[in-house]
């Protein structure tokens, strides 16, 4: 295995500087990217009266100031904080080139008449089937890291290099199980203190999760389709309880993965 490889060196200096960081002492979450779902010309889920776009953008800065005046020290970072739209890799690429710690992504769930009824929080991580799209955030990480004309060094990369895959299997893991841990304090945080439905954790194919070089989730906060829970997400009240349960789970998340 050529370890002086760009690429190579590069991946070593991620996976051994995220490796370290995590389990050694005094490490701290630094940097946490908040993104608001939709926007501008996507509007995502309509309800009666309202749109995904303008509940995830008020839960989203709710949740930014919630943490900032509880952990003063760590870095917020929102993809938007007004209406307008935010291509997905770009959303993405904010949490790559900021070097977050988490990214959490906020939404509303919808559906068909006829299914109205339906309601409760779920909680989403990158699908397994698609963690291959997450090579390109991981590599880019590395780069970065290692110096700044970082472009220039993807045409020596190796899809097949047995050390570049083992390195990247061994990020993607530690991404995804983080992830999963993530989410399950998300929806144990909704029910134990709002006594919230939960849908529980799932795994899908999303797009921005999928190009997220770290620990990422995308939470759906609640049905929009449902009459009385598009009250709810609407609501003052509704959006600082769905804020204050993110937040509670991200302490928690925090106080896991910080070796104190």
């Amino acid at each position: 295995m050529n370890f002086k490889h760009p690429i190579i060196l590069a991946l070593l200096i991620t996976f051994f500087t995220y490796s370290i960081n995590t389990f050694a002492q005094g490490y701290r979450i630094k940097t946490i990217v908040v993104d608001a779902g939709h926007g501008g010309k996507k509007p995502g889920a309509s309800g009666s009266f309202s749109k995904e776009k303008d509940i995830s953008l008020k839960v989203a800065l709710k949740l930014g100031a919630k943490i900032k005046e509880a952990m003063p020290d760590v870095k917020i970072i929102y993809t938007r904080t007004k209406d307008v739209d935010v291509d997905l890799y770009r959303r993405a690429e904010i949490a790559n080139q900021a070097n977050a710690d988490l990214f959490v992504s906020i939404h509303c769930n919808s559906m068909p008449p006829g299914n109205k009824h339906i309601k409760g929080v779920e909680t989403l991580v990158a699908g397994s089937h698609r963690l291959k799209e997450q090579d390109a955030a991981i590599r880019e990480n590395a780069d970065i890291k290692l110096e700044k004309n970082y472009k220039s060094k993807y045409d020596g990369y190796d899809p097949n290099n047995p050390a570049t895959f083992i390195l990247l299997s061994l990020l993607k893991n530690a991404f995804r199980d983080k992830s999963i841990k993530f989410a399950k304090m998300v929806q144990n945080s909704y029910t134990s203190r709002d006594e919230r439905l939960s849908r529980g954790v799932k795994e899908q194919g999303v797009l921005v999760l999928q190009r997220c070089g770290m620990p990422a989730v995308l939470t759906e906060v609640g049905f929009i389709s449902n009459k009385d829970e598009e009250k709810y997400i609407n609501s003052e009240s509704g959006q600082n309880e769905i804020a204050s349960s993110i937040l509670a789970a991200i302490k928690t998340y925090k106080k896991n993965v910080e070796v104190q």
